[in-house]
């Protein structure tokens, strides 16, 4: 996988998959290295304001504009888009929250070359017209108030379509939270590479659709102390996808272990036909003596075995031919999870913590997990999260969010974190993240966390690398469901991922 992310990172901003997602602070690094090396700041300030006019021009008819500008670059930004509207001949307004503070901005304010409005004297447009936000960039981090937030309250209420500068005001850059009120943008064009607050609840759904433009900077991004983060496409990960070969058998194309629980059955069961679907060549489940009946109806080709206790798992863990395990989907918290979450971590297999085994991870010795030669990848959802690493979030410092808090639990247990929700964050231990902000409202249905995560430990089970297999499984399991669309069920997804993973590995 880092072959494939490496040579992204080269890629020239604005290209057709700009997957690099950048923070505040490593986007305002990349523009001063820039400037040091020879581009003048306001021909980049032109260029960003030529490029969101460019958007518009392409997009909409000839219409009214009303600019909203603030006093910093990004309404400098804004001073040159109203210029460029108006030499096309748009009629155009330009209203200003404040006087222009930085060198750039007044001298794109003096190129506008007309007398700003008030903000009590704006004539709002209706839905015929067009807003242009240009009141705050990607370096907010206050929350709005006052006659700011009043500006984005109306323009909000006007009916208006509304194309952001950047990112839309009021939604923090890093983290993709909203700063007490944000606008909810139709359209935002950025520059060079999309942000965290892009592709992150709330974020993500302020932006509306975004374009990335290319404005001349560097064409890799200038590091602070952070690792990659990039957004999820099968890009970063499709060349890492397991192809069967034709000596292969059913053993070398990977066995998994699903631990079975003796109440909710369902689990174990979506999430072997998930692994079995993704590839995986045989799976085994041992299960309670008194559910292997419901176990062994279910699916003709998995092997099921009664388990009394934890000993038998511990027994067949000796069995070298098991490439993974899933242990948790459908098991109960308590203290048969733990043993048993401890004794599947003793035998340094690919393991997937989920369910159940996310709150056993908090009674086991976390040495065990510590320096581990073996991947790990715990898949919880936010409650499951909260429980695991309690007020871990507090420890961060301001600006931290979702991306945030996975990138730390993941550095703290050594393992590959799966935040779940509609914008999963998949962290590794070294920091590196992806982010996957297109999950469809369909996968809020029972079971489909299952679906997950065996579809990860199948992939495991090939062996995949576990940052790859997590953010591929994550990819694949959206995609699913937003090709069902409307009545799915989580029994729905394995059967979909067949025709998904030819697509990508042979083109079909």
């Amino acid at each position: 996988m880092s072959r494939a992310l490496n040579e992204n990172s080269k890629q020239k901003p604005g290209g057709a998959f700009a997957l690099r997602i950048v923070t505040a602070r490593e986007m305002q690094r990349t523009e001063q290295t820039a400037f040091a090396a020879g581009l003048d700041s306001f021909t980049a300030m032109e260029r960003a304001g030529r490029a969101v006019a460019d958007v518009i021009l392409a997009r909409w008819r000839r219409r009214p504009v009303l600019v909203l500008c603030g006093p910093g670059n990004n309404g400098g930004d804004g001073y040159i888009i109203a210029a460029a509207l108006r030499a096309a001949g748009w009629p155009v307004s330009v209203a200003a929250l404040a006087a222009p503070s930085s060198i750039d901005a007044r001298r794109a304010a003096t190129g506008w070359g007309s007398t700003a409005l008030e903000p009590d004297d704006i004539a709002w447009p209706d839905a015929g017209g067009l807003i242009v936000d240009a009141l705050f960039g990607i370096g907010l981090t206050r929350r709005l108030e006052g006659a700011a937030a009043n500006l984005v309250q109306r323009a909000n209420q006007s009916g208006a379509p509304i194309v952001s500068v950047d990112i839309p005001s009021g939604i923090h850059a890093d983290t993709g939270a909203m700063l007490g009120i944000a606008i909810a943008a139709t359209l935002t064009v950025t520059f060079a590479w999309g942000k965290p607050g892009h592709v992150l609840l709330p974020g993500r759904t302020a932006t509306g659709e975004l374009v990335i433009a290319d404005i001349g900077l560097p064409a890799a991004p200038v590091p602070d102390a952070v690792s990659p983060v990039w957004q999820n496409t099968p890009a970063l990960w499709r060349h890492a996808l397991p192809v069967p070969q034709v000596q292969d058998h059913k053993y070398s194309r990977g066995h998994l272990l699903a631990i079975g629980g003796g109440v909710m059955t369902g689990a174990v069961r979506l999430a072997v036909r998930a692994a079995r679907r993704g590839g995986a060549g045989l799976a085994t489940i041992l299960a309670p003596a008194a559910a292997v009946p419901i176990y062994a109806q279910d699916q003709a080709g998995a092997i099921v075995r009664p388990r009394a206790g934890t000993a038998e798992v511990a027994d067949f863990l000796k069995d070298s031919r098991v490439t993974a395990v899933l242990i948790g989907s459908g098991l109960e918290p308590g203290g048969e999870t733990a043993d048993l979450l401890r004794h599947v971590l003793a035998a340094r297999r690919a393991t997937v913590v989920d369910g159940g085994g996310l709150d056993a991870w908090r009674d086991i010795d976390h040495d065990l997990t510590a320096e581990r030669g073996w991947p790990v990848v715990l898949t919880p959802h936010e409650g499951e999260f909260a429980r695991l690493c309690g007020d871990l979030g507090d420890d961060l410092g301001p600006g931290h969010g979702k991306l945030q808090r996975a990138q730390a639990a993941a550095r703290l247990f050594g393992v590959v974190i799966v935040l779940k929700g509609a914008d999963t964050v998949i962290a590794a231990p070294d920091g590196r993240a992806i982010v996957n902000g297109e999950a469809p409202a369909y996968l809020a249905t029972a079971g489909s966390g299952d679906v997950l995560a065996g579809l990860i430990a199948g992939l495991l089970a090939q062996g995949m690398d576990a940052f790859a297999a997590s953010a591929a499984a994550v990819w694949l399991h959206a995609e699913a469901a937003r090709r069902f669309g409307p009545g799915l069920l989580a029994e729905d997804l394995p059967d979909l991922l067949p025709n998904m993973t030819a697509e990508l590995s042979f083109g079909r």
